[in-house]
Order: structure tokens, then C-alpha cells, then sequence
């Protein structure tokens, strides 16, 4: 309990000794003295059974080992004078600060005054030039939110503050309607270009997979396009006229059609014939046997125009693949089992022809 106690008064301490530059010190300072005003009240609960216990105990024999008695009795005589000390460096500070909330209390409403009007062309500028303005492009509208964001950020830090020293003095609270408003765009806005910016990474990411490595990362990439899928569906509706929306919708739904083509373009069964006529469809000179060859250079052949022709292609290459393995099996079939019969020829010495029908083998 007296370490508990100790700790407290040290908490304490720390806060009215630090400086009350600006109104959110201030705040802490003054919430630091109400501390101790309450905690005087408790005081007499928490902390004078254990003095009254101690002097109870020193003429006792329950602790036996006096030396360790003397040091307890010490630890909370020592405590009981840091209390009393604390209560008085308080009521100093206190005093120190009545001047000074006065001057604090001037500057609070000079600096909610000028708020209030900074608010306002804020919100001005937000409606003119943010990231809600009709025709810019994406990439545009998602700079201008990144900067309203952080200019936002700042208003908000100055109204917590000034709010918090309106509490401070009993003042009105100032309200800020403009910025409330310009907060809840700017979280809309927030939800659209979050997203529209983690798919632009993602497909950036992608252009960089290697041909070799496609079969072991499409399930990944498909699984991630359709959550990204169910993410763009979950947007406010609000949001679905903007052209980052269109864009970003177009992006995932074109991609969702174009995984499982190149997931066919990577099995066993293409073979270079195959590639050749894709480029020869496309008009796309895909540089597929090149080692270096990857997901991006693919993606520059207009695939979904000729969606049904490179899924022809997929599928019939497939069936030939299969046809193939058929084929190979009956020919090795065949062979394993067949006899050949070596014949002489027209008097020549050693056998040089085969016998049978010509025709089996």
C-alpha cells in the first residue's frame, strides 16, 4: 500500500511541476490539482490506517526483526511529510496560476474567434478545390484529399484543444458545423480512395511476377481481386457516380475476366504454336519465350478484346495436350509388344529387310 500511495504522489508531482506553456498544459496542471483535492478527501482512507497500524505494531512483538520495523516506520513517516508537501507545493501552484488562467482565458477566445473564421474559408476551399470536384482526375482528386486530410488534422487538434479549455473556464462550447461537415466528406472520400489506391498497388505489384512463377501465384491474385470485388460493392452509393469509383470498378471487373485467361495461357498445354497465334489475333508481339518474361508484358496484348479467341485457343490446346498423352501411350503400347522379322534380300548375305505387312508398323 505505501508503494502504491508513493507512486501516486510521484504521478502527481510530475504533472504540477510541468510548465503551463499553453492551454492543454494548463488543462493538465489544473486536472493534476483536482487530483489532489480529491485524493485529500481519500487521504484519510487509504493512507492513515496504515500510519495508525505501524504505531500500533512498534509496540508490539508481531515484528520481531526491529530493524526492518524501523525501516517501515520510516517509509511511512517519510510518506506522510511528502503528502504534506505535495498539498503545499499545490496550493503554491495554484496561486501561481491565477494570474496566468486569466491571460490563458484572453488568448482562448481570441484563438476560438479566429477559428471559427478559419473554419469557414476552409471549408470554402474544401468545396472549391478538394477532391469532390467534378471532372478531375483520380490520381488528382486522391492528392488533394491526402492534403485536405492533413489540414483537416490540424483544425481538429486546435479544436480538441480549445474545446478542452472552453471546459476549462466554464465557456460556452464553440460549435464548428463546417468542419463537422468536411470531416464526414472526408472520411466518404477517405473509403473510395483507400481502396482505389490498394487495388493500383496490388496491380503494380503484379506486373513484376515472373511467367514462371503465374501458376503458383494466380490463386492468390484471384482470391485478392474478388475481395477486392466485394469491397467496391460494399462503398457508399454515394460514391458510385465519381469517376475514381468507375474506374476503379472497371479495373476489377476487366482483371476478374482476365485471370482465368492467363491461368489457362500458363498450363502444360501451351505449346509456341499456341503463343504464335495469340500474336497473330492480338497484333501483340509477346515476348514469351524470353527468360525475363513476365505478368506485365502479357497484360500489354488487348486479351479481353479477343477474349473468346484466347479461350478457344486455352481449350483446344487442352484437348490436344490430351489427345497427345493418348497417342503416346498406344504408340508405346504397341512397340513394347511388337515383332520384328529381319529377311535376307536378294542374295545378300546378311538379313537387310523386314518381314510382314509394312503396314503394322
Amino acid at each position: 500500500m505505501l508503494e502504491t500511495l508513493n507512486d501516486d504522489m510521484k504521478q502527481i508531482r510530475l504533472k504540477i511541476e510541468k510548465p503551463a506553456k499553453d492551454i492543454d498544459a494548463l488543462g493538465q496542471v489544473m486536472h493534476a490539482l483536482e487530483e489532489i483535492r480529491k485524493k485529500e478527501s481519500e487521504i484519510d482512507i487509504d493512507f492513515r490506517p496504515v500510519i495508525d497500524m505501524f504505531a500500533l505494531l512498534e509496540n508490539s512483538s508481531y515484528m520481531e526483526n526491529k530493524e526492518q520495523k524501523g525501516d517501515e516506520m520510516d517509509a511511512s513517516s517519510i510518506l506522510d511529510k511528502d503528502w504534506a508537501g505535495l498539498v503545499q507545493q499545490a496550493s503554491q501552484v495554484q496561486d501561481g496560476l491565477f494570474v496566468q488562467q486569466s491571460q490563458f482565458k484572453k488568448d482562448l477566445i481570441q484563438k476560438v474567434n479566429f477559428l471559427v473564421d478559419d473554419v469557414t474559408s476552409f471549408r470554402a476551399d474544401f468545396v472549391e478545390n478538394g477532391p469532390g470536384v467534378t471532372g478531375i482526375e483520380p490520381k488528382v482528386a486522391l492528392y488533394r484529399l491526402k492534403m485536405f486530410q492533413e489540414e483537416y488534422n490540424i483544425r481538429e487538434r486546435k479544436f480538441n484543444s480549445y474545446n478542452g479549455g472552453e471546459i476549462l473556464f466554464g465557456l460556452p462550447n464553440q460549435q464548428y458545423p463546417e468542419l463537422d461537415e468536411t470531416k464526414k466528406q472526408i472520411e466518404l472520400f477517405d473509403k473510395l480512395y483507400n481502396l482505389y489506391s490498394r487495388v493500383k498497388d496490388t496491380l503494380s505489384r503484379w506486373k513484376d511476377i515472373q511467367w514462371s512463377e503465374i501458376i503458383e501465384e494466380i490463386n492468390n491474385m484471384t482470391e485478392q481481386i474478388e475481395q477486392f470485388s466485394k469491397d467496391c460493392a460494399k462503398l457508399p452509393g454515394v460514391l458510385k457516380s465519381w469517376a475514381a469509383y468507375k474506374e476503379l470498378k472497371q479495373e476489377i471487373d476487366d482483371m476478374i475476366e482476365i485471370l482465368p485467361m492467363v491461368e489457362g495461357l500458363a498450363k502444360d498445354s501451351i505449346r509456341n504454336r499456341h503463343w504464335d497465334e495469340i500474336i497473330e489475333i492480338t497484333k501483340e508481339d509477346i515476348p514469351y519465350q524470353e527468360e525475363t518474361f513476365n505478368f506485365d508484358q502479357l497484360m500489354q496484348a488487348p486479351l479481353l478484346k479477343f477474349k473468346d479467341d484466347v479461350e478457344d485457343i486455352s481449350e483446344r490446346a487442352d484437348k490436344e495436350l490430351k489427345l497427345e498423352i493418348s497417342l503416346n501411350k498406344d504408340v508405346i503400347a504397341y512397340w513394347e509388344d511388337a515383332e520384328l522379322e529381319i529377311k535376307m534380300w536378294k542374295g545378300i548375305d546378311s538379313p537387310c529387310i523386314l518381314g510382314g505387312n509394312i503396314l503394322d508398323i
